[in-house]
């Protein structure tokens, strides 16, 4: 393999190609409607990923998972599909519990239909710029660890090094989105687990009461039984 060659390989990976939100209607869609425009989108990147369809299993599970807003009737408005943007793209390299993490993190600060599209939009920007540092990165790790992709040892140590490169990225990123948003969903189950200690609790204590409570009666009337008892001696 030539420079050349890293060279085309390198453009056909990153030449994916994104929806920006000027190109969403700002009318609401159904989901055909939504599907085909991703479909269409895609068809201008390279082949690797003309396949990366949207399909509408992908999206009911994005609503389940509680990665999209509930929608009103059939149709998605521009905000439910620049999430859905968001976290097809986002899924090849975060969990979707750690997407739910930012989108959760984002509205919990303030964010809005109109915030969440001009931060999307930022993304689709940085990301295109990172296309075109990206044959730049892989030169110059070629060149610092003075390694000859022609060479079958070297390649091979060369391939293992960016995969290494890409993990330590992405550990980096998860690292930050767990310092910078709390984890809402788990925050909220441990004060369901507080709530159904503190009903546990309560039960108990009645249970305690009512069972201290039956044995004082029993007691007295015990106690009055055997009064009686002596009095009729």
């Amino acid at each position: 393999m030539t420079k050349n060659d890293i060279e085309k390989t390198v453009a056909y990976a990153v030449g994916d190609a994104d929806l920006k939100s000027s190109d969403i209607p700002s009318i609401d869609l159904y989901m055909d409607q939504i599907i085909n425009l991703v479909s269409e989108k895609n068809a201008e990147g390279s082949n690797m990923f003309t396949d990366r369809v949207l399909t509408k299993t992908m999206i009911n599970n994005y609503s389940k998972d509680g990665l999209i807003k509930p929608i009103k009737g059939k149709k998605y408005s521009k905000e439910h599909i620049v999430q859905m943007l968001l976290v097809y793209s986002l899924k090849n390299t975060l969990s979707i519990s750690s997407i739910r993490r930012i989108l959760q993190g984002v509205y919990s600060e303030g964010f809005d239909g109109k915030r969440l599209e001009a931060g999307y939009d930022r993304y689709i920007d940085l990301k295109e710029s990172n296309r075109g540092r990206s044959l730049a990165v892989v030169n110059e790790f070629i060149e610092e660890n003075g390694l000859d992709i022609q060479n079958d040892d070297d390649f091979f140590a060369f391939l293992l090094g960016l995969v290494s490169l890409s993990a330590d990225l992405k550990n980096i990123s998860t690292a930050l989105l767990e310092e910078r948003y709390p984890d809402l969903d788990e925050l909220h189950r441990a004060e369901l687990e507080a709530e159904r200690a503190r009903i546990k609790a309560e039960k108990e204590e009645k249970a305690k009461e009512a069972k201290a409570e039956k044995e004082e009666k029993s007691k007295a009337e015990k106690a009055a039984k055997q009064k009686k008892k002596n009095d009729e001696v």
